[in-house]
This record gives C-alpha cells, sequence and structure tokens, in this order.
C-alpha cells in the first residue's frame, strides 16, 4: 500500500515523507496567495479555492485567513460560509456539505496520532475522514474531531470539542459535544430566549 493510499484508509503512516512534504508546499503556496488578497478581491478568491479544494460550490465565501495542510483533501458544497480563521487539518478527505456555516476560529480535523511516544516519535500519523452534513451551524471556536460525523440541520455550540458522531436535527454543545435537545417547532417561533420570529423579519 502507497503512503497516499495510507493517509486515506485510516492506517499508519509516516508524515515525514519527503515527497509528501513537497507536494504539501504547492498546496501551501496556493493557500498563502488566497489570505493575501484583498477584501474587494472576490472573483480571485474564488478562482484560488477552486485550485485550492478538491471540490467547491457555488456560493461559496471563505473570509481570510484560512489555514490548511493540503487543501485538495477539502470538499465543499453550495451555499457554505466560514468565518475567519477556519483551520482545516485535511490530510485525508472533510467533507462540508450544502448550506453550511461555520464560526470564526474553528478547526476541523481529520489527521492525527498514536498515544504511544514511540510511535510518535517515528513520526507517525493516521488519518480519519469528517463529514459534516447540510445545514450545519458551528459556532465560534469549536473543534471536530477526526473521524467524525455531524449529521443535518444540527447546531454546534460554540466552543465545543466534538470527539464522536452527532445526529441529525439536534442542538450540542460542551467538551465533550454532547446532544442538548433536539430541534423543534419552538425554534421556527422563537429565534433566541422570548425573543419571537416576526413575519415581516423574514
Amino acid at each position: 500500500m502507497s503512503i497516499r493510499e495510507k493517509m486515506k484508509s485510516g492506517r499508519l503512516y509516516r508524515c515525514n515523507d519527503e515527497t509528501l512534504a513537497k507536494e504539501q508546499m504547492q498546496c501551501l503556496e496556493v493557500l498563502y496567495d488566497f489570505n493575501r488578497t484583498r477584501p474587494s478581491e472576490v472573483e480571485k478568491r474564488k478562482e484560488i479555492l477552486h485550485k485550492l479544494f478538491a471540490e467547491v460550490g457555488t456560493d461559496v465565501y471563505i473570509e481570510p485567513p484560512l489555514h490548511a495542510n493540503w487543501g485538495r483533501h477539502t470538499h465543499v458544497g453550495n451555499d457554505v460560509y466560514a468565518n475567519f480563521n477556519l483551520t482545516l487539518v485535511d490530510d485525508t478527505d472533510i467533507y462540508i456539505g450544502n448550506n453550511v456555516l461555520i464560526g470564526p476560529n474553528v478547526t476541523i480535523d481529520a489527521g492525527t496520532h498514536p498515544i504511544h511516544p514511540e510511535l510518535r516519535r517515528k513520526s507517525a500519523q493516521y488519518n480519519l475522514p469528517v463529514v459534516i452534513e447540510d445545514n450545519v451551524w458551528i459556532g465560534a471556536g469549536a473543534i471536530i474531531l477526526p473521524g467524525v460525523r455531524i449529521g443535518e440541520n444540527t447546531v454546534i455550540g460554540a466552543g465545543s470539542v466534538v470527539t464522536k458522531d452527532i445526529p441529525s436535527n439536534v442542538v450540542a454543545i460542551g467538551s465533550p459535544c454532547r446532544v442538548m435537545r433536539e430541534i423543534n417547532e419552538h425554534d421556527m417561533k422563537y429565534y433566541y430566549k422570548d425573543m419571537k420570529i416576526e413575519e415581516e423579519d423574514l
């Protein structure tokens, strides 16, 4: 099995491979260009994202600075907004669905290392894909760990550390992140505590 196959399969590999480092440098050069764009250069940013990511849908806006290990292992759907300081540890695939909102300072991490120090001393790493389904909102400062799937329509509270799969249609928060409640009809009437949604506001 090649090192690239190991990166995608969850197998251990040595992350200090020179060939990988050269390939990664090419991605980082493209990322550098993205982060040096001016606020008015919206079209230029779109063009660079298409070079950087594996897939980019329509109406995708990512606020610089953006950080990514590779870029080309990240798949982004339509109508996605990410605020500044999004970090993508995309040593394997990260899938971000449609209509996803990502707050500032969020980390989505698909790469990790074994627990035993002897293995880490050998630069051992393994990767597990992350899947964020449609209509998810990830609050500011959340950390999504390797192998996690977040179900559609779910809200991840600010500052959460998501260590395991979170189902669809829930509000989840905490460290480790746990389901607090289901999204329900009350959320269609009140947008915050007792603050009512008025028809003319929508």
